[in-house]
């Protein structure tokens, strides 16, 4: 008995939203693979990951997300709008064409946990020339585009204000550490957390 017979309303979109979903899954198990080993290098080198409580958090938000979205789409028989559909998928490979232009760029740097490297070298090439938080911006537009693929507009909305409480955590955490840091500060602490500026000639300052 195949996949098809056990739902036979299944159509063939959903079942590319469920190959695209575990495509993404075992993506992410590779970049944590990467992770770990950076991470283990940058322990060599003397530095530490900071602890924080939200990274489980974090973990579980984007493994919900995931099977969130596909039971949604599977259970609730969401239909592929194209008019939502396409957008949402441009979308999602844009964010991860980011992603994948961050950890390049970030080089042993990157990693899923809060590591000040700054000692190492502050890297100012790629998307940090633009902006601090490049891979936040990757990663936001990536859980809220992936499930208006294909219509799995609770997951999306739910996921997304969840991802909001969980990421600004984060984010404090991570903009704590790497501000108090005076290398950092001068060559990032002018520029913008998300959106690159319209003019160059705007310089804030972010405060002490």
């Amino acid at each position: 008995m195949d996949m098809m017979s056990l739902w036979p309303s299944t159509t063939w979109t959903q079942w590319v939203f469920v190959a695209l979903a575990l495509i993404v899954g075992l993506a992410r198990l590779l970049e944590m693979r990467l992770s770990k080993r950076h991470q283990r290098e940058l322990t060599r080198a003397g530095l530490r990951v900071e602890p924080e409580r939200a990274f489980v958090a974090m973990v579980a938000l984007h493994t919900g997300v995931l099977v969130g979205a596909v039971l949604e789409v599977l259970f609730a028989h969401r239909a592929f709008n194209p008019i939502i559909g396409v957008p949402a998928a441009l979308a999602f490979f844009g964010a991860n064409g980011l992603r994948l232009w961050v950890i390049r760029t970030m080089a042993g740097h990157w990693n899923v946990r809060v590591v000040d490297s700054s000692s190492l070298g502050v890297v100012t090439a790629g998307p940090y020339a633009f902006i601090r938080h490049p891979n936040y911006v990757a990663v936001f537009a990536e859980l809220l585009a992936f499930p208006l693929i294909h219509g799995a507009y609770v997951t999306a909305v739910v996921g997304t204000l969840a991802h909001v409480m969980v990421l600004s955590k984060r984010i404090a955490l991570e903009d704590g550490i790497l501000l108090a840091s005076p290398s950092y500060k001068e060559a990032m602490g002018h520029k913008p957390r998300f959106l690159p500026r319209l003019s160059s000639t705007v310089d804030r300052q972010i405060p002490s």
